[in-house]
């Protein structure tokens, strides 16, 4: 059993690309933390397991995005 949950906080909300990203807000040990979640059509990840910033946070998911347009899609036969 979990004591102490950490649900999601989202706290802003854009689409980049076709992609939808989700900042999430948190707080640790009295330090502020920023996740953001991608979600496209065929799933979704975890795009910035950490940021200190908001800004930081969102110029990471958005390098993320980025990233996965230029990597063409692998097909498993």
């Amino acid at each position: 059993m979990i004591l102490n949950p950490d649900f999601p906080h989202i706290v802003w909300s854009f689409t980049y690309r076709g992609w939808r990203l989700e900042v999430d807000q948190s707080e640790e040990d009295g330090q502020v933390l920023y996740i953001v979640w991608a979600n496209h059509e065929a799933g979704c990840a975890v795009a910035v397991p950490c940021a200190y910033t908001q800004a930081a946070a969102i110029k990471q998911a958005k390098r993320y995005v980025d990233a996965r347009m230029k990597t063409p899609a692998i097909k498993i036969v």
